[in-house]
């Protein structure tokens, strides 16, 4: 599988970190950036690396800054997105199984090594299970191209 990663300076380090995890197991990681610490803006990366997974470039991707919060808010604003935040193992793999995300956000600065390789793990090796979660994502994708998704209740 293909991963792309991006952070901001606030969460560079985790990328590093992230990075190594998605290598070790055994996925391909392309690192959009930031390349250190200098101040960038997160909607700049969390657009860059959505637009790669919306176009095929990566099949998931991974992004971080301080909280989270900006990135998954600037993410879920390109078409064909469904990005998460997830600050544990169980909302990682849910977010996956039912919900079917395709990029998954995480704060640099409140979760230290062990949980982000746990939660990366868990996103990574969870697959989405369909059945009556894919209508829901349906559902979603009404929703992206202005559809009431109430219409498809009758379907």
């Amino acid at each position: 599988m293909k991963v792309a990663v991006g952070s901001d300076h606030r969460g560079f380090d985790a990328k590093q970190q992230t990075k190594a995890i998605v290598t070790q197991m055994g996925h391909e990681c392309i690192d959009f950036g930031t390349d250190g610490t200098h101040p960038v803006d997160y909607p700049d990366l969390a657009y860059i690396v959505s637009k790669a997974v919306s176009e095929g470039q990566a099949d998931r991707a991974i992004l971080i800054c301080a909280t989270g919060l900006g990135m998954s808010i600037a993410a879920n604003k390109v078409k064909g997105i469904r990005a998460a935040l997830c600050h544990d193992e169980l909302s990682a793999q849910i977010s996956r199984d039912h919900n079917d995300t395709n990029v998954l956000c995480l704060s640099g600065d409140q979760i230290g090594e062990v949980l982000l390789r746990k939660i990366v793990e868990a996103w990574l090796n969870t697959e989405f299970s369909g059945g009556r979660h894919q209508r829901r994502v349906g559902k979603i994708l009404a929703i992206e191209e202005g559809r009431d998704p109430r219409e498809l209740n009758h379907t």
